[in-house]
């Protein structure tokens, strides 16, 4: 599927795009660098063959870019990264950089005349330090299996991307991922200390430092984090360990609408109550689990809260949102068994699979403040009636980041303008909330046209400037997130 058509009713806002190489110019250009490169990287290196290159031109976005890259760099070490960069920038050639592809907003695909470098074979957890609760691992490291090897020594990865089976510590980075437990840890820019990143000339950049504590210079960590590719690539990141909670409480509740869950989720807030984890999945997301598992979860109620509270205060914290949650909740079920508490986020964990065996997802991802997350929730509601288009919702309920969802018709060539309309309207109605068009998944290509409607003239002058200054020929991810 194409998502390049322009919806009528949206203002285009002018983004500035690196110079382009004439045909003749890319071909030739092309053909040297494919050269140098096999003639400098080891022979399981590099891919050209179009049948293996083909699957890189997309990510799980299912957005489809004109062509296919010509060839994929499959590399093993931080010197194969500068190797390649080195000789894209001088022949001017773009490269894509990817982990896993699970990103949501097309900012790993990878047209014509691309060149893809593949991180996922740079997967080493290179030191755990339980001294000073940290890790040094590499982008291809997968989430969850950093998450697993800290846990042997009692600690924890805290980012929790519903994806951590599958997504690469490099692509949390990349996107600056947030989580099932963003609520109480923050997302992946507050467990990120440091980076090795290969800059587009091949420079090798280190920023940040193994201290929790530092301000030497810019913050050039945080500006990497959440940069999608855009400024350098990630060879390497040290990243914060914290000790794993001494007790979880889990509540399942369930209600007979989702504005009156999102109530709920606002309540909890305005009762200082912080818990590990909110997430906020409404009746849509219920039944297509349902129809994928067979689990009967949509009986029960038109939305299904679930809170985990940890830590030594975790019981009483839970008795506290149990207490505030009756008189709301259809039902409210309570467990501080482990076993029991993972089948219960097992649901969270499905609805993206779920609604994927459907058609084709547009996930969306906006952000408001916690306290109109409920007003979200209803306009949300009104605008899927006005144009007639399903929306299923979920969302990270104690942050205020809501997903809504269109599944579509996959084998449509474009997205229909009824589409099109309701995402903007999505998002105008999170800027008019205070909000952000992006919590977690990044720009992307998806949502590039709406960019200037948050950031406004100067801040996107600025972050060219920015661009340009790490990225001189404007090689790096073009046509992404900026």
């Amino acid at each position: 599927m194409t998502l390049t058509h322009q919806p009528p009713h949206q203002p285009h806002h002018p983004v500035r795009r690196p110079p382009v190489l004439q045909p003749t110019e890319q071909a030739t250009a092309a053909a040297q660098l494919l050269g140098l490169l096999a003639r400098d990287l080891a022979p399981d290196r590099l891919t050209t063959d179009p049948a293996a290159t083909a699957p890189y031109a997309t990510d799980r976005s299912g957005a489809r870019p004109d062509g296919q890259p010509m060839a994929v760099v499959h590399a093993a070490h931080a010197d194969d990264v500068r190797t390649t960069l080195r000789h894209a920038d001088a022949l001017r050639v773009p490269v894509v950089p990817r982990g896993a592809g699970t990103g949501l907003s097309g900012g790993a695909t990878a047209p014509e005349g691309s060149l893809v470098l593949d991180l996922a074979r740079m997967n080493r957890i290179v030191e755990i330090a339980p001294g000073d609760q940290l890790a040094v691992v590499e982008p291809g490291v997968i989430t969850a299996d950093l998450d697993r090897a800290a846990a042997a020594h009692g600690l924890r990865y805290a980012p929790d991307p519903a994806g951590a089976a599958l997504s690469t510590i490099g692509g949390n980075i990349a996107t600056n991922a947030g989580g099932l437990r963003c609520a109480k840890y923050g997302v992946t820019r507050d467990s990120v200390l440091g980076l090795d990143a290969v800059l587009a000339d091949g420079t090798l950049l280190r920023t940040g430092r193994r201290t929790v504590k530092g301000v030497t210079g810019y913050d050039l960590t945080a500006l990497l984090t959440g940069s999608e590719g855009t400024l350098g690539v990630i060879t390497a990141a040290t990243v914060r360990l914290r000790p794993l909670p001494v007790a979880t409480s889990t509540l399942a509740a369930y209600f007979t609408t989702f504005a009156a869950a999102a109530d709920a989720a606002t309540a909890l807030t305005a009762a200082r109550i912080e818990p590990a984890m909110a997430e906020l999945l409404d009746g849509p997301v219920l039944a297509a689990i349902d129809e994928a598992t067979g689990s009967g979860l949509r009986g029960r109620g038109g939305a299904l809260l679930l809170v985990q509270c940890d830590g030594a205060g975790a019981a009483a914290e839970a008795a506290r949102v149990a207490a505030l949650l009756h008189g709301r909740a259809t039902s409210v079920e309570l467990t501080d068994d482990e076993g029991e508490a993972e089948a219960l986020l097992a649901a969270r964990r499905l609805a993206l699979p779920s609604l994927e065996r459907l058609g084709r997802p547009l996930i969306e991802d906006i952000a408001v403040p916690r306290s109109r997350l409920a007003e979200a929730v209803r306009e949300i509601e009104t605008i899927s009636a006005r144009h007639g288009v399903p929306v299923y919702t979920l969302a990270h309920a104690a942050d205020g980041n809501l997903h809504p969802i269109l599944v579509l018709d996959p084998a449509l060539a474009e997205l229909p303008d009824a589409a099109w309309a309701t995402a903007s309207d999505i998002f105008a109605t999170a800027l008019r909330l205070g909000g952000t068009l992006t919590g977690e998944h990044g720009v992307g290509t998806l949502k590039r046209r709406w960019l200037a409607d948050e950031l406004g003239p100067d801040s996107v002058a600025l972050h060219h400037r920015l661009k340009a200054a790490f990225d001189p020929h404007g090689i790096l991810n073009p046509g992404k997130a900026i």
